[in-house]
C-alpha cells in the first residue's frame, strides 16, 4: 500500500486533545495519531477553551494528527473557520518537529487554528503552556 508522504495533518492543543471537550479522536473519519509536538506561542485562557498567539519564546504543548480532508472541514467548523468565516481563528500551516508516538522525530506541515490577539480581551496566560494540565 502506498503512503502520501505528506498527509494532512493538524496540530491540536486545546479542546481537540484526547479526553478533552470536542476530542478530535471520536470524530469522524477518524484521525491517526502521529505523536506530540511543541509550537513557539503563548497559550491563553479563554473559559471553556483555549486559543494560541503563534511566536514569542513561549512553548505550546499538542498533539499531532493525520488527517482526511472531510475531517479538516469539520475542524473548520468547531473553530468556526467556515461557513460561518468568523475571525476569532485563522487556520496556519507551519512546519513542526513532531515527537513520534513510534518513536523517532519528523518536521511535518501542519494546521493550526490560531487565535486573533483582538479578542484576547485581558485573557490569563497559561504559563505552562498546556492546556490539560492547566496553569
Amino acid at each position: 500500500m502506498h503512503q502520501d508522504p505528506h498527509p494532512l495533518c493538524v496540530f491540536v492543543y486545546g479542546t481537540l486533545r484526547q479526553g478533552q471537550a470536542n476530542d478530535i479522536t471520536r470524530l469522524q473519519p477518524a484521525p491517526i495519531l502521529l505523536g506530540t509536538a511543541r509550537v513557539h506561542g503563548t497559550l491563553y485562557h479563554l473559559g471553556d477553551y483555549p486559543g494560541i498567539v503563534l511566536g514569542g519564546t513561549g512553548l505550546v504543548r499538542g498533539e499531532v494528527y493525520a488527517i482526511e480532508p472531510a475531517l479538516e472541514a469539520r475542524l473548520d467548523e468547531i473553530e468556526m473557520i467556515y461557513p460561518q468565516q468568523r475571525d476569532e481563528y485563522f487556520k496556519r500551516h507551519i512546519p513542526l518537529t513532531v515527537a513520534l508516538a513510534g518513536g523517532g522525530q519528523a518536521t511535518l506541515r501542519c494546521i493550526c487554528y490560531e487565535y486573533n490577539p483582538a479578542y484576547l480581551k485581558g485573557a490569563p496566560v497559561i504559563a505552562g503552556g498546556d492546556w490539560v494540565i492547566g496553569p
